[in-house]
């Protein structure tokens, strides 16, 4: 049923053409994203429908497969290529973001976060033969991240010259920006 559900999802999402499909994530209730992978066999984008939580500046996600014995695509696809981007609800945009699993003292806050918003979660977690991966995806702007490939998708020739030359001035040795 969950399965079909996700697939049904993102359906929907592709015929409004993104504009059904994704919320934001309340108080007590997870959001939807949707994730953009890279096929760690084919090469292929993949795409795929998550539920997730807000921590600060990340997005929180659980590798899960419908609480199935199997890790989910999209989490095998991520640890091989961990670059990947994310659509946000309303109007969020696309986003470059690293994804990486929690360990230790953060997993174990993020777990707890996750069991606030679902009570049967240890529940269904215990049906897996494995522990269950928390995902982190930090977005790329706030890693610093300045390869050519980011500055080229988010560059634009229409900006004004004004905001060129701060930009370059700030990036000297000895500015005062």
């Amino acid at each position: 049923f969950i399965r079909l559900f996700w697939f049904a999802h993102r359906r929907v999402y592709r015929l409004t053409r993104h504009r059904l499909g994704l919320w934001r994530p309340k108080k007590n209730r997870w959001g939807t994203l949707c994730l953009h992978t890279v096929g760690r066999r084919t090469g292929r984008d993949c795409m795929v429908m998550v539920g997730y939580i807000e921590d600060g500046s990340n997005l929180v996600t659980m590798a899960m497969n419908g609480w199935g014995e199997a890790e989910p695509a999209w989490w095998l696809n991520l640890q091989a290529h961990p670059e990947v981007s994310v659509d946000l609800p309303h109007g969020g945009g696309t986003h470059p973001v690293v994804g990486r699993a929690a360990l230790g003292e953060e997993r174990d806050r993020l777990w707890s976060r996750w069991s606030e918003i679902d009570e049967h979660l240890d529940e269904y977690a215990a049906r897996r033969p494995r522990p269950t991966a928390v995902v982190v995806l930090e977005l790329g702007f706030l890693r610093d991240d300045f390869s050519f490939q980011v500055v080229a998708e988010h560059s634009s020739t229409t900006t004004p010259s004004f905001y060129k030359l701060t930009a370059m001035w700030s990036s000297q040795e000895g500015s005062l920006l």
